[in-house]
């Protein structure tokens, strides 16, 4: 209500609200899941490295600004709150599911879901940001290696295409922010 009021009136454009509801959300975004993983990253003993834990810290920061431009394409699309929250619980879940997350043989008829999911992308860039393909683990029964890329879960992700991980999310973070902007001009007609 309130964007069409000032809209309407001619107050100031379209874009400078955006940017300025862009940038005013960020400290908020972004201090959380930094403090988050600033705690969880070294009760979960992953690898103690700086390198490992500030690479670890830019994807999650990475991916929540993307997730944050889909928040903000489905509530600038669906207007309604619980509509969208709602939308947005359904598509998040679909993401999980079909990314490979949780579920490591998904149907042929939905695997295709998994190229525009945000955890499949931000999933392989945490397992990049923690193991290199030549990396190995304790296994077997007698006492033997074997290599951290060929687990199961591992391999059906992969090491590999860091860069198109980091590419595909680039284009839904400005995807996203697109599709929300225009959808944001059906709201309210500036006077001249």
């Amino acid at each position: 209500m309130m964007l069409e009021k000032e809209r309407s009136s001619g107050m100031y454009r379209l874009s400078s609200y955006f940017m300025a509801r862009t940038v005013g959300d960020l400290p908020m975004e972004l201090v959380l899941p930094t403090i988050f993983i600033t705690i969880t990253y070294w009760m979960a003993a992953l690898k103690p490295a700086a390198a490992n834990f500030l690479e670890t810290l830019l994807v999650l920061l990475y991916s929540v600004l993307v997730s944050q431009g889909l928040g903000l394409a489905l509530g600038a699309l669906v207007m309604d709150q619980k509509s969208a929250t709602i939308l947005g619980s359904v598509i998040m879940l679909s993401f999980l599911l079909a990314g490979g997350y949780y579920v490591q043989h998904v149907p042929a008829f939905i695997s295709w879901i998994k190229y525009i999911s945000i955890s499949q992308y931000t999933y392989k860039l945490m397992l990049g940001s923690q193991y290199s393909p030549n990396d190995t683990y304790p296994c077997g029964s007698n006492n033997g290696t074997c290599l951290v890329g060929d687990f199961p879960a591992i391999k059906l992700v992969g090491l590999g295409g860091q860069a198109v991980s980091v590419v595909a999310l680039g284009i839904m973070l400005i995807g996203y922010r697109l599709i929300a902007y225009v959808a944001l001009m059906r709201i309210g007609v500036t006077r001249k």
